[in-house]
């Protein structure tokens, strides 16, 4: 949900790659039929994608990594302390006090509200993650 989100966000941008991976994801699953189904009403088609694990090239290749949980966050910093310094919680850059600094719930396995949640959570949070990056990562990339 995260990936696609924010994938809309920079679709006209060249200079941004998005992709999304778990630390406890089993590889090549489709979205969840609550994902697919919220977003495809939002005129996103999720038929392509297949979740996978997250792994040290990928790290390597990103410039951000952006953890749903302090949970999440911390499992990949103890797993790859060497790329801790690019790893953020994805509200750690939310406008809105009640949002900043926290859990985006992971709605796997709940119903459709609880996706539901998630999604606007998200709506509200992205545009401050790539306001962040746009203000910081541009200035130092040369």
């Amino acid at each position: 949900m995260a990936e696609a989100l924010f994938r809309d966000l920079v679709r006209e941008r060249a200079d941004y790659q998005v992709s999304s991976a778990g630390v406890a994801a089993a590889p090549g699953m489709p979205a969840s039929k609550h994902t697919a189904a919220l977003l495809k009403e939002r005129g996103f088609n999720l038929a392509s994608f297949q979740s996978r694990m997250l792994d040290r090239r990928a790290l390597e290749q990103a410039t951000h990594v952006f953890a749903m949980s302090s949970h999440h966050m911390a499992a990949i910093v103890d797993e790859f302390p060497e790329q801790a310094d690019k790893v953020y919680l994805v509200s750690e850059f939310a406008a809105e006090d009640e949002l900043r600094g926290r859990d985006v719930s992971d709605p796997f396995g709940q119903g459709r509200s609880a996706y539901e949640d998630t999604l606007r959570s998200l709506e509200k949070i992205l545009p401050s993650l790539l306001a962040y990056i746009d203000q910081t990562w541009k200035k130092n990339d040369g």
